[in-house]
């Protein structure tokens, strides 16, 4: 997938925006949790770091996922936003562990907290998160981006949770409210990371992209009229947004002008119906044996072990 300008200008823009305000909140937000000996409010600076870290990924990433393909580089850097996803989420696991270690220990040692000043910095932190969450809600069909856009959806859910905590402290004097919230959002942090490790994994281990059936592909493939079996198929993605396939089809033998017919039609389908533009398609017009690759015609094995498999390689970029 080649960005195009004005969408990297844009996405560049936004997680621009939102790294300053974050960096500006996490400052506010780790003094005010220290002042009121509040471990939901350091929770959320902490939180918040990570939001900032995973913004500054994004926000490289999004640069190289613009620079064009290279001889060493033939596809750019498309997975670079991808990998950015996955290590954002490593730091968030990492995190709420971390908070669900201190939220029990506080249990076991009740600590005084300042309700008022949870509350009058959770609600700035609300507004803030719910700001930036709008924002990248708009570009969220990047893996990339939806990782941080679920980081910031998670802080305002979780910040507004501080807010609701604050007065029921304030009304009931209840120490244990406050890691019972910090426990909360710690277990909201790892199921969000854990969805996005999978789909990075995914991508990176080449899989088959999330909501493409390959027996779906296949059986749609082999309906086009002068196809008439689709073998050694392969899909994965190239990033969060681009999908790629190889695959060799059977056809009868028939020469080059005729097959190509066959072959617009193969990419018309894949297009329109899979969102599939990059395809390598092999032709052939005799039965093979496929272990790891077609590699021999079944046909074509003489007396002598000789072996003839006439392939018509046909790419589709």
């Amino acid at each position: 997938m080649h960005v195009h300008a004005t969408s990297t200008g844009k996405m560049q823009r936004v997680l621009r925006f939102s790294l300053v305000a974050t960096l500006a909140y996490v400052l506010v937000t780790l003094l005010a949790g220290l002042r009121a000996h509040s471990l939901a409010l350091v929770s959320e600076a902490g939180h918040n770091a990570s939001d900032a870290l995973a913004l500054l990924l994004s926000f490289v990433a999004v640069h190289f996922q613009s620079r064009p393909a290279t001889d060493r580089k033939t596809f750019g850097y498309q997975r670079a936003g991808v990998l950015a996803a996955f290590l954002n989420a490593l730091t968030l696991i990492l995190i709420s562990i971390w908070i669900g270690f201190e939220a029990v220990r506080r249990f076991a040692e009740p600590v005084h907290v300042q309700p008022r000043l949870m509350m009058v910095v959770a609600a700035a932190g609300v507004v803030m998160n719910g700001v930036i969450a709008a924002m990248l809600w708009r570009c969220s069909q990047d893996v990339n981006l939806r990782s941080v856009f679920i980081h910031m959806l998670g802080d305002t859910l979780s910040t507004a949770a501080v807010i609701v905590g604050g007065a029921a402290i304030l009304f009931t004097g209840i120490t244990w409210i406050d890691p019972a919230l910090s426990l909360g959002i710690a277990a909201l942090i790892l199921w969000s990371s854990i969805s996005i490790v999978r789909e990075t994994l995914n991508i990176l281990l080449e899989g088959t992209p999330r909501g493409l059936s390959l027996s779906h592909i296949r059986t749609t493939l082999e309906d086009i009229d002068g196809v008439e079996d689709i073998h050694d198929l392969h899909v994965w993605s190239l990033g969060s947004q681009t999908h790629a396939l190889a695959s060799h089809v059977t056809i009868a033998d028939i020469p080059p002008s005729e097959s190509a017919r066959i072959l617009e039609q193969i990419n018309g389908t894949l297009r329109e119906n899979f969102r599939i533009h990059h395809t390598t398609i092999q032709f052939e017009h005799e039965e093979c044996e496929v272990a790891h690759g077609c590699v021999m015609a079944v046909e074509e094995i003489s007396a002598h072990g000789h072996h003839h498999h006439d392939h018509d390689h046909s790419h589709s970029h």
